[in-house]
C-alpha cells in the first residue's frame, strides 16, 4: 500500500508566505524558501506552493521561487499559481519544480490538462480545485457525470475561482475532478472553501465524494486545526495526502508529530 504523505502547504503573496481564514484575512507566515528547509527538515513528504501574487511578472516570480527551493530544499514540490501554458509549466519545472499545479486556466480551458499530459506526463500534472457547499441545491442527477455524491447532504459543492470570489457556472466538484482527472491529470488538490484557516478539520464529505470519484491520489486541503484531522481526512475521507498550513507555520505542531500520530493511528508513513 502506498505511504501516505504530509503535505505542508505555503501560499506565497509577493514574496512571503501568508495564510488566511475561508481565502481572506491573510497575515505573514514568513520566507518560503526558509519555511520549506524547515519543513524538509523536519520530514515533509513534498511541498506544495500556490503564488497567489496578484501581477504581470507573476511567471518570473514563480520560476525564480522553483529556482530557490530547488537549491536548498530535497523534497518534490509542487508550484501553483500563474501556470496557463506548456511554456509556463516549461518554464517551472526547468527551474527545479516537481510537478504543475493548475486551477483557473484549466476551467477556462480544459485541453490545457491534456497538453500539459502529453508533455510532461500525468504524474506531474496536479489540478487544484477550490469548492464549496452549496446546500440549497436539488442534487445533480441528470446525468451520469453529476451524480450525486455519497453521503448526499442536500447539496452541492461548487467550483470557485479568483481566491473564493467568483463561482464557475454550472461546475461541479465532483465532476469536474472526474473531467479533469480523464483529461490528463494525475493528482487532484482538493482545497474546502468552507473550511480553509478554520481548524475545524476537513471536510470530509466532499474528500470522500471525490476520492471516490476519481483513480488518482487525492490531496485534502483546508481546515486542519489538530493531528486527529489528519487522520481523519486519510481514515474516514480517503485521502491519499493531507495538506497543512496553519498548524505547521505558527508551531502548533511540527511535521514529525503530524507523521507519528498517523502511525500511531495505523496509517502508514514515511518515517
Amino acid at each position: 500500500m502506498p505511504l501516505k504523505r504530509v503535505i505542508p502547504c505555503l501560499d506565497v503573496d509577493a514574496g512571503r508566505v501568508v495564510k488566511g481564514t475561508n481565502f481572506v484575512g491573510l497575515r505573514d507566515a514568513g520566507d518560503p524558501v526558509e519555511l520549506a528547509e524547515r519543513y524538509d527538515a523536519e520530514g515533509a513528504d513534498e511541498l506544495v506552493f500556490l503564488d497567489i501574487t496578484a501581477s504581470h511578472e507573476r511567471r518570473e516570480t514563480i520560476v525564480e521561487l522553483a529556482r530557490r527551493t530547488a537549491d536548498n530544499v530535497f523534497i518534490p514540490f509542487t508550484i501553483g499559481g500563474g501556470i496557463g501554458s506548456v511554456a509556463d509549466a516549461q518554464a517551472v519545472l526547468d527551474a527545479g519544480a516537481d510537478k504543475v499545479s493548475v486551477n483557473s486556466a484549466a476551467l477556462a480551458r480544459p485541453e490545457l490538462l491534456t497538453e500539459l499530459a502529453d508533455q510532461f506526463g500525468s504524474q506531474c500534472v496536479v489540478i487544484a480545485i477550490d469548492a464549496k457547499r452549496d446546500v440549497d441545491e436539488e442534487p445533480p442527477t441528470s446525468s451520469p457525470t453529476c451524480a450525486a455524491p455519497a453521503g448526499w447532504f442536500g447539496g452541492t459543492w461548487g467550483v470557485y475561482v479568483k481566491g473564493g470570489r467568483e463561482r464557475v457556472p454550472g461546475r461541479d466538484a465532483v465532476a469536474w475532478a472526474r473531467e479533469a482527472v480523464e483529461r490528463g491529470a494525475g493528482e487532484v488538490l482538493l482545497t474546502s472553501m468552507d473550511r480553509d484557516g478554520t481548524n475545524d478539520g476537513y471536510d470530509l464529505e466532499l474528500t470522500r465524494a471525490v476520492a471516490d470519484a476519481v483513480p488518482v491520489p487525492v490531496i485534502a486541503s483546508g481546515g486542519a486545526g489538530e493531528l486527529a484531522h489528519l487522520s481523519a481526512a486519510i481514515a474516514e475521507g480517503g485521502a491519499d495526502a493531507v495538506l497543512c498550513a496553519s498548524i505547521f507555520h505558527y508551531g502548533q505542531h511540527t511535521v514529525a508529530e503530524a507523521k507519528a500520530r498517523l502511525a500511531a493511528d495505523g496509517i502508514e508513513v514515511r518515517r
